[in-house]
């Protein structure tokens, strides 16, 4: 038996999220074998008396960069800074209170610069701290702040704000975690949270050989989780060579199969270079940059991707502002591909329907609506009735799944959920009520199997039915119970 199937069990008195009286579920060898009336079958193997709870399937989150998520919990945290005066304040505390140094240096997650009143500043932040390097990345990812002792350590020739931005700050993001020393029981200890938040599975977009480290990973007995995993450009030689297909399971544990083609095409909101067709705020139309700016060249995008598609490897290409959606739907076109667009946060009207004539899947992450609903206001005035359409693409028949883009919102599809729902949390008006999704959308947005004989056995059990429960309660969701393969990742019962 492998860890992605576990043995026989018989689930008592469950109630399936979409309605209908309890029943006894039967698990036989990882697949769901009888679903019956309560009461009404013989059980097999361990009997689990759920006393009522609900049912569905597994949750999977389609946007993760876990060794990113596993980091975030070993950096100090700036997810509450508003300002560089509150990041400053945080960073300097920190090195008075002997916060623990990454590789030698001071590392900080969680900064959104996109609204600050006075920007980023490289002197500033060398008087905070000037005796270590200090590393500060962005809750988008695409930016770090640093200091001097940092630009020299890297040889980095720094502007004034000590800001590095897009593919030199990726490149140099990425080269920290591989010289990290992450021992299996960090990413052991997320993949059981993840777990207990009822997900059976992530989408995996981390920069680094996933074939390898996650072959490993699951060797080492981290098996709360499948995961589809992603190749970027770099080594989309090396899968080549290797045979590898999109479909293809890659560990002898059957958890991890290889999934598609990583491109990042441009850059993020409050970063403000994603790619628009309009100047952001305040920028000289002239200016290169004004409308954000294009990281992959268009010709280099179909390249990559008629390279990948001639050898079976499928593609995910991420862009969020309008004008990076319409040439990679262009793209896509051109070439008859079907595929994935990352993120999909600012599109225009007349590309909502070609999203769906195209066969695409819109991979977008609710959450950051709720995060970055005043920049987009400030940033994209005037045009946030087509930002995070999660409705308009639904309703143009665009085919979603949703995710966390974890660490950049927490890993917690019911967190995703309620903002995909709601569109609102904390004492907030809904943002654009209109682009909600209705529960049952984002459920079969968030989830690969379904509820019925012959299905995979990845199932969760909360404590709560999602279709009674208000903003709050989805948002905070107890799960009693997750199966992957009939196997139990977490339990409370």
């Amino acid at each position: 038996m492998t860890a992605s199937s576990g043995g026989d069990v018989t689930l008592r008195n469950v109630r399936p999220y979409d309605g209908g009286e309890p029943v006894d579920v039967v698990v036989r060898e990882g697949v769901i074998a009888r679903i019956a009336p309560a009461g009404a079958t013989d059980a097999e193997g361990e009997v689990v008396d759920a006393g009522g709870r609900w049912i569905g399937p597994g949750m999977w989150d389609g946007h993760v960069h876990f060794t990113q998520h596993v980091i975030r919990r070993r950096r100090v945290d700036l997810t509450e800074t508003r300002s560089a005066d509150d990041v400053l304040d945080v960073v300097r505390r920190a090195r008075a209170e002997g916060a623990p140094l990454s590789d030698g240096m001071l590392m900080g997650y969680g900064f959104r610069d996109g609204l600050w009143p006075v920007p980023a500043s490289l002197d500033a932040l060398d008087a905070a701290v000037s005796d270590v390097p200090v590393v500060l990345v962005s809750g988008d990812l695409h930016c770090g702040w640093m200091n001097r002792a940092a630009a020299r350590r890297f040889g980095l020739a720094l502007d004034e704000t000590g800001l590095l931005r897009e593919g030199p700050w990726i490149q140099l993001l990425h080269s920290f975690d591989q010289a990290g020393d992450l021992p299996h029981s960090a990413y052991r200890e997320a993949a059981d949270d993840a777990a207990s938040r009822g997900i059976v599975g992530i989408v995996e977009y981390e920069k680094t050989d996933n074939v390898a480290e996650w072959s490993e990973r699951t060797a080492a007995g981290i098996t709360s989780l499948r995961a589809d995993i992603a190749v970027w450009s770099d080594r989309l030689e090396s899968v080549i060579s290797d045979g590898r297909r999109t479909g293809d399971v890659v560990d002898e544990q059957g958890l991890i199969t290889f999934g598609r083609l990583k491109v990042i095409v441009d850059g993020s909101l409050n970063t403000r270079t994603a790619w628009c067709w309009d100047p952001y705020p305040g920028m000289d139309p002239a200016h290169p940059h004004a409308c954000g700016m294009e990281s992959v060249p268009i010709p280099e995008l179909r390249r990559l991707l008629e390279r990948a598609r001639g050898a079976g490897i499928e593609a995910a290409v991420h862009a969020i502002g309008d004008r990076a959606n319409t040439e990679v739907l262009d793209t896509f076109e051109a070439l008859g591909m079907k595929g994935v667009i990352e993120h999909a946060q600012l599109v225009r009207e007349d590309d909502f329907a070609r999203f769906a004539r195209l066969g695409l899947i819109a991979s977008v992450q609710p959450e950051h609506a709720m995060d970055d609903r005043d920049v987009a206001d400030h940033h994209w005035a005037g045009r946030t009735g087509r930002a995070f359409a999660f409705g308009s693409l639904h309703r143009a028949g665009v085919s979603l799944r949703l995710g966390s883009d974890a660490p950049v919102a927490p890993l917690d599809p019911w967190i995703s959920l309620s903002a995909a729902t709601a569109r609102s949390r904390g004492d907030r008006d809904a943002w654009h009520p209109e682009q909600r999704l209705p529960l049952d959308v984002a459920l079969a947005a968030s989830v690969r199997t379904s509820l019925a004989v012959g299905q995979p056995a990845d199932l969760v059990i909360s404590d709560r039915d999602p279709y009674a429960s208000d903003r709050d309660e989805l948002r905070e969701m107890q799960v009693a119970a997750t199966l992957l393969g009939g196997r139990f990742t977490w339990r409370t019962i």
